[in-house]
């Protein structure tokens, strides 16, 4: 009788994962009056969606890989690199806030900050600083990119510490006795130990930035085309309405989420080997 228990996530997984899915494809299937076509699919080619599509995995690789480095070191620094205990306990609460810091208020935040009215623009300003005269815009790819990184680091943090904490001080010591220099210590036994946590981890990162609408929306207006942005745009009746096509998109988006959660999958199971 111990699989009713699996009851509820079954019923959960029916209702929002297995029924929305079958929804989407039926869908993305169909015109406006119910017939089946594969025009929806054809349409992803369009310059304007491939555009989007674009902008989505640029954004979600650079926040992905510059969240993955930044996010490692700073966990490595303060679980293993010799810093003051809290430091760990402090970085880990803010890294648990942060990384479900997102949407909206991160935007605004950010507006708020370092916008063109911001408050350190305005402080930089005053000084005869104008971080916008040097290219740099809030509002823009690279802005959008700022911002995620802000949730994707702390994300890093939170994944990767399980692994670092996995690297075994009698492997460090074992190393040391052979003769082996740091260098080759990390070469040789830490970060092939750790690659599968890492590369699994970035691979988690860029799902997180891909599904991302809402910050992106809320900085630029919805100016940077980017696929989730395109999918609301199709769905929600304006002149570019189309929920057929925006049905499309989103398998779209779920077939690239699949892979990404696929790969996420077998590497996190090759590197739960060195956790035991």
């Amino acid at each position: 009788m111990a699989w009713l228990g699996l009851g509820p996530f079954a019923i959960f997984s029916l209702l929002f994962l297995v029924i929305p899915t079958i929804y989407l494809i039926i869908g993305s299937l169909q015109d406006r009056s119910g017939n089946f076509t594969l025009e929806n699919y054809a349409g992803l080619s369009d310059p304007g969606i491939v555009d989007a599509y674009g902008n989505s995995i640029e954004i979600s690789l650079v926040t992905a890989i510059g969240g993955g480095i930044f996010g490692f070191l700073l966990a490595y620094a303060v679980i293993a690199g010799g810093l003051p205990s809290f430091l760990r306990s402090a970085l880990m609460t803010f890294s648990g806030v942060a990384s479900n810091f997102a949407g909206i208020p991160l935007a605004l935040a950010f507006t708020f900050t370092i916008g063109r009215l911001g408050l350190v623009t305005v402080f930089l300003r005053a000084i005869g600083i104008d971080i916008y005269d040097t290219g740099f815009s809030l509002y823009s790819k690279i802005g959008i990119e700022l911002v995620y990184l802000y949730f994707q680091f702390p994300l890093m943090v939170l994944v990767i510490a399980p692994a670092i904490d996995g690297l075994k001080k009698e492997w460090r010591e074992a190393s040391e006795v052979l003769g082996a220099s740091p260098a080759q210590y990390w070469r040789r036994v830490a970060l092939p130990i750790l690659t599968p946590s890492l590369l699994g981890t970035v691979i988690l990162l860029f799902g997180n930035s891909f599904g991302a609408q809402a910050t992106a929306y809320q900085l630029t207006s919805g100016l940077i085309r980017i696929v989730t942005i395109v999918i609301s745009s199709q769905m929600r009746g304006d002149v570019l309405f189309n929920p057929n096509l925006g049905y499309a998109l989103a398998m779209g988006m779920v077939v690239i989420m699949s892979i990404s959660i696929t790969g996420y999958s077998l590497l996190q199971r090759r590197s739960e080997r060195w956790l035991r």
